[in-house]
């Protein structure tokens, strides 16, 4: 029971704009729940709220950061993210970009209002697609 009612709780997140949270992605699964949104909660230590579109200048700057996004990893079901993928993205990584200068963009609907915990509206608003 108590685990029906966490799930409910994280379903009615919001977003950044203040509205119902829209689903991220489900090719591939991302969320920290993975269930496709960039939910967030207590467990969350790395707070997955950004839902991102990787590029590859940004990839390549997680991998620099020791988070190597684009090779698979199987044995975890995680199949290697290439440009153009929507991920929930940490969101203090996601800001380590933004002041680095190669920040992906970023779908407002689809990420957690508790990301402007951590980010300004603004830098999120200045990279939005």
């Amino acid at each position: 029971m108590i685990q029906k009612l966490d799930t409910e709780f994280r379903r009615k997140g919001r977003n950044v704009l203040g509205q119902a949270l829209a689903e991220c992605s489900r090719a591939p699964l991302t969320g920290f729940f993975r269930d496709g949104c960039c939910e967030t909660g207590p467990e969350d230590l790395g707070v997955h709220s950004v839902c991102a579109v990787v590029t590859a200048e940004f990839l390549e700057f997680s991998r620099r950061r020791g988070n190597d996004l684009s090779t698979p990893a199987p044995h975890y079901g995680f199949p290697g993210l290439k440009p153009g993928d929507r991920w929930c993205l940490c969101a203090n990584r996601w800001l380590e970009a933004y002041e680095s200068g190669c920040a992906p963009r970023v779908d407002l609907g689809a990420t957690h209002e508790a990301t402007l915990d951590l980010v300004p509206l603004a830098a999120l608003q200045a990279h939005a697609i």
